[in-house]
């Protein structure tokens, strides 16, 4: 786990070296057990080093100047041994046992087909200067994160945004569009981002550049196999999840556990103790005060069965605050999501003892555990009710009161009344919008159509999955983990997102999703045989912040001033209406909180981005002089020196 930047000089352009060490400091939350950077003629590379497969090596840059190759990867190769094993065979040979070090290798043998042979998550950039060509790569699921950009004749990349920011010597423009899209779903899309021309390189994606042109292609995409009658075994699927936990624990550091109680975390809890029943495993959950968002009682059932450490991180709303702000600067990047801050308290006190947690992101995504699932059945039965009795029961669920209280009735029939009538995509992205499209259409926003391609034959459930699985799974739930927990120095992985349990899923029925009113219902009747099924069949909660009763207590005068600020002006909107918002708000007309939220977080990365222009203007850019040169790597080619130098 790393993170990883540099700049390429592709055609005539200025050079870059100067701006490296800049970008690699911005990365240190990322790596803190080693930071360097290294050049190999017009491909300057750098890289911060988080070691959880130690080995013998694992320094990055990779150099290899006999074939003029230079590469950095973000990630764990989780098959790394299989293919070391394939490639010596094949006659290459290693001297560093660390699981990246086989990508030059790879890279030598398959070309840009060797992302469809790697397991695991990454972030992977590789400068193949004997056809000048560049090569950005992200894993299948979207699990590590990298952005770029082209200008002047070069191109720049990193993990974060702050850190790519750090290599360009002139501000940044905001992408107005994609500014607005964030608005209304609360993450970017790729290549969405928050400055024009930065791009995000998609999951399942690798982008070559070179000789004046671009080749973006699709390696992978997860979709549902035609449905048979075939059963699936619980038996094959219990190899498979094993193995996967086995997999992703298999490093040199300790590894911990995100545990809520929930099925999906508690399954993996369940797991990882038979798989290592006289370990020490740590658990770590968030408590509120507000009794309807607190997980601890549910938590402590599963940590007391399991006979887990569990560890408590408390969360109160005067924290919101100041971890926003800091993730915001270290990371260069908004996020709607209120649970960013608590996942990066649970991930600084997780910090303390492990390296590495499991997570159980992606179960809902994979096995069809979300509610809105079962709107799609609800939205059928509604359309066949008499018009007449539709507009009375959207009276009365109009007027229900606002709770504070955690995703109650009142706030779900809301959302479903909302567009229940459009098509069925459109309506599921309306139900899953970080602003509901009445808010929207007041700020004078028109909601983004799903992007998704058409499916032939598919399932609508199907179909709404994938949507999920590429879009807010990808860009806002793996967003907020990977942004949280590497704030603190953290690695998460996440089982669910395992090839093997990926491919398994697939396989697996509508029915066997979502069977009549009970969500993963292949998942819940596997899981009986490792837990109980008061702790199976519990209701879903999800992870939420009482932001409602924060608003209008605590939070409310940083909320008035960051919505009645010249941010909201900056981003295109009215501010006498987002600070409108609050007033209905506070006055207990509709809960607000998601859409304040969303603002506010908008709001604060706008002043960073203020700042980090500023330093542009007074500064000169973010130069710094390249540091001194600690190696030279004998036998480079006449003309080709790579260099390296550490931090």
């Amino acid at each position: 786990m790393c993170g990883i930047c540099g700049s390429v000089i592709l055609s005539e352009g200025n050079g870059s070296e100067g701006l490296l060490p800049a970008m690699v400091g911005k990365l240190g939350h990322r790596g803190p057990d080693d930071s360097r950077w290294s050049h190999l003629g017009d491909a300057h590379f750098g890289a911060t080093r988080l070691e959880i497969r130690c080995g013998k090596g694992g320094r990055q840059p990779l150099v290899d100047v006999d074939r003029k190759l230079i590469a950095v990867c973000n990630g764990e190769i989780d098959n790394h041994k299989d293919l070391r094993t394939w490639l010596v065979k094949r006659g290459h040979s290693f001297v560093d046992e660390s699981d990246v070090a086989i990508l030059p290798a790879l890279y030598r043998e398959l070309g840009t087909e060797m992302f469809e042979r790697l397991e695991g998550p990454f972030a992977l950039v590789l400068w193949d200067a004997v056809n000048r060509q560049l090569i950005l790569a992200r894993d299948r699921a979207g699990e590590r994160p990298l952005f770029f950009l082209q200008c002047g004749g070069r191109t720049v990349f990193a993990s974060e945004l702050a850190s790519l920011v750090a290599g360009l010597d002139e501000p940044q423009v905001l992408d107005s569009e994609s500014m607005l899209s964030y608005i209304a779903r609360g993450w970017f899309l790729p290549p969405g981002c928050p400055y024009q021309g930065i791009e995000k390189v998609a999951p399942g994606s690798f982008i070559a550049l070179g000789k004046g042109k671009v080749l973006k292609r699709r390696y992978w995409r997860w979709h549902f196999a035609p449905h048979g009658e075939r059963k699936s075994d619980q038996n094959e699927f219990d190899r498979i999840l094993r193995q996967a936990v086995r997999r992703q624990t298999d490093n040199d550091r300790d590894f911990g556990i995100f545990l809520s109680g929930g099925l999906d975390s508690s399954l993996i809890a369940a797991v990882a103790r038979d798989l290592f029943p006289a370990r020490t495993i740590r658990s770590y959950t968030l408590r509120f005060d507000e009794a309807s968002f607190d997980e601890g009682d549910a938590a402590r059932e599963v940590a007391d069965r399991l006979s887990l450490v569990q560890e408590e991180v408390w969360v109160r709303p005067q924290q919101m605050v100041r971890i926003l702000a800091e993730l915001v600067r270290t990371t260069g990047e908004p996020l709607a999501d209120p649970a960013w801050v608590p996942v990066a308290l649970l991930a600084r006190r997780a910090a303390e003892d492990v390296g590495v947690v499991l997570a159980g992101e992606g179960g809902d995504e994979v096995f069809g555990g979300y509610p809105t699932y079962l709107g799609l059945g609800f939205a059928r039965a509604y359309s066949r009710l008499p018009g007449a009795l539709r507009k009375l029961v959207a009276n009365i669920v109009n007027r229900l009161p606002v709770s504070d209280r955690k995703v109650t009735v009142s706030y779900l029939a809301k959302r479903f009344i909302d567009g229940w009538d459009a098509d069925p995509i459109v309506r599921h992205s309306n139900w899953t919008s970080a602003v509901p499209v009445p808010v929207l259409n007041r700020l004078g926003i028109h909601f983004p159509p799903p992007l998704h391609e058409t499916m032939k034959n598919a399932h609508l459930l199907d179909i709404i999955q994938v949507l999920d699985f590429e879009s807010s799974m990808a860009e806002g739930l793996l967003t907020k983990i990977d942004r949280a927990a590497m704030r603190y120095s953290l690695e998460t992985r996440a089982p669910f997102l395992d090839r093997a349990v990926l491919d398994f899923a697939s396989s697996l029925s509508p029915h066997e999703r979502v069977h009549g009113l009970t969500t993963k219902s292949f998942l819940k009747d596997f899981s009986l045989g490792y837990l109980p099924r008061s702790i199976v069949h519990r209701r879903k909660r999800g992870l939420s912040v009482p932001l409602g009763a924060w608003l209008r207590g605590p939070l409310r005068d940083w909320a008035r001033e960051g919505l009645s600020g010249d941010e909201m002006t900056m981003i295109g909107l009215d501010k006498k209406k987002t600070a409108g918002l609050l007033d209905e708000h506070l006055q207990h007309r509709r809960d607000h909180s998601r859409p304040i939220w969303l603002l506010l977080t908008l709001a604060e990365w706008v002043r960073w981005h203020m700042e980090s222009s500023d330093a542009h203007r007074v500064g000169g850019g973010n130069r710094l002089e390249a540091g001194p040169v600690s190696d030279r790597r004998s036998g480079a080619a006449s003309g080709e020196v790579a260099s390296e130098c550490e931090s």
